[in-house]
């Protein structure tokens, strides 16, 4: 098995493909997966080559992508890559600069390499678990911050599809409570950005009512990596069982957590 050291280098390498395809190339296609959400030509065409790209310089590991879904190569393997290839693909299709491509290497339910790339910010994030985290080679702390009123908070999209309306009216008493608490809410529409700005700093808090793995596992290595802590809605440690995703810099997590369980 490779060494992590070398498999968080071909993380980087992996999301630069991704980071540059995003700069330089407009969707084409835009197709509807479910309500509202969608996929384009290029969030595809970036999975393409970085499955190409992992295949060929570690196919000893698994894959699965969000478009495209399980490699059949390595399926074996007790360790799986796994891609969101653009991570605020919304974003990206209307040209708002908030999106990115997002890249964890799994070993069953527990993240041991994480890369992420903002494109458009030129922001290159990375982590292996234990080894701390770091953007554009400098090492990364969450916020000191010790209180919420002095926080900023990011919170996930609102809900789509079947159920909306009920978890919206949850989300929506949620903004609420967090307008009445904290110095700003803010939904970049990006988990990846949530969860690496925390981790940066740049947020104190980051509430994705969703856990959706491919979308969250990078950000989750690297913020807790940073000293954030990441939890579900109950209090407990974040697995891929939580319901919920809370991450937060660790002065404020029990304020934020129980204006959280206040609403759930």
């Amino acid at each position: 098995m490779h060494q992590l050291d070398h498999l968080v280098d071909v993380a980087r390498k992996a999301v630069r493909i991704g980071h540059e395809l995003i700069k330089t190339a407009r969707p084409e296609t835009v197709t509807e997966k479910t309500d509202r959400d969608t996929f384009t030509d290029v969030d595809v065409r970036i999975e393409h080559e970085i499955r190409e790209y992992l295949a060929e310089v570690t196919p000893d590991i698994g894959f699965v992508g969000e478009e495209e879904g399980r490699s059949d190569a390595a399926a074996d393997s007790p360790y799986v890559w796994g891609l969101d290839p653009i991570d605020g693909t919304a974003n990206f299709v209307h040209g708002v600069p908030l999106c990115g491509v997002s890249l964890a290497l799994m070993q069953g339910d527990r993240t041991v390499v994480a890369a992420v790339s903002l494109p458009y910010l030129e922001l290159h994030y990375s982590a292996v678990v234990g080894g701390g985290a770091f953007v554009n080679g400098r090492k990364l702390s969450a916020s000191k911050t010790t209180e919420l009123s002095k926080s900023i908070v990011a919170i996930g999209d609102y809900a789509l599809g079947d159920g909306a309306a009920e978890k919206n009216r949850q989300r929506i008493a949620l903004t609420a409570e967090l307008a009445a608490r904290v110095e700003r809410v803010r939904m970049f529409g990006s988990a990846a950005h949530d969860l690496v700005w925390l981790a940066e700093g740049r947020v104190d808090g980051a509430i994705v009512l969703s856990n959706k793995p491919l979308d969250l596992a990078a950000g989750i290595l690297i913020a807790r990596e940073a000293g954030a802590l990441v939890m579900d809605s109950s209090g407990a440690e974040h697995t891929k069982a939580s319901t919920h995703t809370i991450a937060v810099a660790p002065a404020v997590a029990d304020q934020l957590l129980s204006l959280v369980q206040s609403i759930f």
